[in-house]
């Protein structure tokens, strides 16, 4: 199978594909990250002095990387009916503006699909674009906090952690975005309709948490934090301090493989016949934990690492990039300045590429707007007019 190739020289299983994404934080980034290394071709809108959370240089501003950018000036009639014509030529359009900003605008769904009625107008909030917290800010932090995920993560009688902003942000944020995006580019392929994309952070983490729902309602999940299977209530399922002050990742869950454990920590016979019983979990708990403290986190990832034992050193995010298996897998690569997470997944018959700050083609509005139909002699008139600014 031969490599796609877009207009602009992209590959991946996506090339071809147009995809304006309105400047902002979290999820909608990632989301175009992700569907740049897969190939689209990917415009970034800016607004003039747009705040920034934090501040990077280009070569490490990754919001920014594999993608064309315009700083566009959507306060003015005439920079509302400019992003309208780019609308025109455009697959999807990613916003994560609070409800009715799009509109206010003068680019909400009603106005860009009457231009474009095939275009995939995906929308990211936090609380969705209705109901009572539709118009609140949040974070991360907060979307888990409504939705319960917030109050499942931790041990018993501690408080909440919370867990990065890998959950609503990037996993019930982005990747649901994308899933509804990609979901609605198939049904388009069938009906030659656009469709709207209402994703909402709180909903998506809570969709993460499906299996946890099912569990609770058949009676096998406690709402109390750190007492289930998963949540470090089990012993054989939590990280223990090595004799280093490093820690061990213990997953056994299957009693085959905590009968390998057992055997090489070694852990008394009576645990091994009685792994799921709750009234031996304190004690086996203290067990391991004794154990654990006698070696080096290396020494017990020498010592497990050619079993099913399900063990495995906690390793820090540089140590990651080093690990064999990362290396053998090229799971890490160098792009521009910095060594970063390969593009995921992997494809049989086209290669995603990791994307790097953008080239000076894709920061020049003629080249930029060349690509959607306008000719130098608009680009320059628009240039005139003060419609575009430097990006």
């Amino acid at each position: 199978m031969s490599t796609s190739l877009s207009a602009a020289g992209k590959t991946g299983p996506l090339a071809g594909l147009k995809v304006i994404e309105m400047a902002g934080l979290g999820p909608v980034p990632l989301a175009g990250l992700l569907l740049s290394e897969m190939g689209a071709e990917v415009l970034r809108i800016e607004r003039a002095a747009t705040s920034q959370l934090l501040s990077l240089p280009d070569e490490y501003n990754i919001d920014r990387h594999g993608r064309a950018l315009l700083c566009l000036d959507l306060k003015r009639r005439e920079g509302t009916d400019l992003l309208l014509r780019l609308a025109e030529k455009a697959d999807i359009l990613l916003e994560g503006f609070r409800p009715g900003v799009m509109e206010r605008l003068g680019l909400g769904p009603e106005a860009v699909l009457a231009r474009n009625p095939a275009l995939i107008y995906g929308r990211m909030t936090g609380f969705g674009q209705d109901g009572p917290l539709a118009g609140r800010a949040g974070h991360d932090i907060t979307y888990l906090a409504y939705c319960g995920v917030l109050h499942a993560i931790g041990h018993a009688d501690h408080r909440p952690v919370p867990p990065l902003n890998l959950v609503a942000d990037y996993g019930g944020g982005a990747m649901m975005l994308i899933a509804g995006v990609l979901a609605a580019l198939f049904q388009r392929s069938r009906t030659g309709k656009g469709e709207i994309i209402d994703a909402a952070m709180v909903e998506g983490a809570s969709m993460l948490a499906v299996p946890l729902h099912a569990l609770m309602a058949a009676g096998l999940w406690s709402e109390k934090r750190g007492t289930n299977l998963l949540d470090s209530g089990a012993p054989f399922y939590d990280t223990y301090e090595t004799a280093d002050g490093g820690h061990i990742a213990i997953g056994c869950l299957e009693p085959q493989f905590f009968a390998e454990f057992a055997s090489l920590l070694p852990l008394d016979e009576r645990f091994v016949s009685g792994q799921y019983d709750e009234a031996l979990w304190p004690s086996m708990r203290a067990a391991i934990a004794d154990r654990v403290r006698q070696k080096s986190r290396d020494d017990w990832d020498l010592l497990f690492a050619q079993t099913d034992a399900c063990v495995a050193p906690v390793l820090s995010l540089q140590e990651a990039k080093h690990h064999p298996h990362n290396r053998a897998r090229n799971a890490f690569v160098t792009a521009g300045a910095f060594e970063r997470p390969a593009p995921a997944p992997r494809f049989s018959g086209s290669q995603p590429a990791p994307a790097t700050k953008p080239a000076d083609s894709d920061l020049a509005p003629s080249t930029v707007l060349a690509r959607f139909g306008f000719s130098k002699a608009e680009v320059d008139d628009l240039v005139k007019f003060g419609l575009l600014t430097d990006n």
